[in-house]
């Protein structure tokens, strides 16, 4: 089983990526579209029963950025793995927060509008 696991990570083809440049000159790589199944999971509601509307667009929001951010370098220092890239949004000050949700609406009006 390890033997069809390791075929199958090694066939995956690379992902078409789309950068963007803050006015800083930090750099938010982003998947260019995702899958069907991706698309119909993020046209879900976001949040249970109780969320407000303010917990269901911040749940969309980083559900976005999951799923279409696949790097992010600030200051020089790369990032890469889900867990860190979530992580920095979530500590980016609001600006930054700002910046990055506008880039995913222009990303998805040029790339995936179905999203928007």
């Amino acid at each position: 089983m390890a033997k069809r696991k390791r075929r199958r990570a090694d066939s995956k083809q690379p992902v078409a990526t789309v950068d963007y440049a803050d006015p800083e000159g930090n750099v938010l790589t982003l998947r260019e579209t995702v899958s069907a199944g991706t698309v119909a999971k993020l046209a879900e509601p976001a949040g249970g029963a109780a969320a407000s509307a303010d917990d269901m667009w911040r749940r969309r929001t980083e559900m976005l950025f999951e799923r279409f951010a696949v790097g992010w370098t600030i200051a020089g220092l790369p990032l890469k793995g889900q867990k860190e890239l979530l992580a920095r949004y979530r500590m980016a000050d609001h600006d930054t927060q700002r910046w990055v949700r506008e880039t995913i609406d222009d990303h998805l009006q040029r790339h995936q509008p179905e999203l928007m």
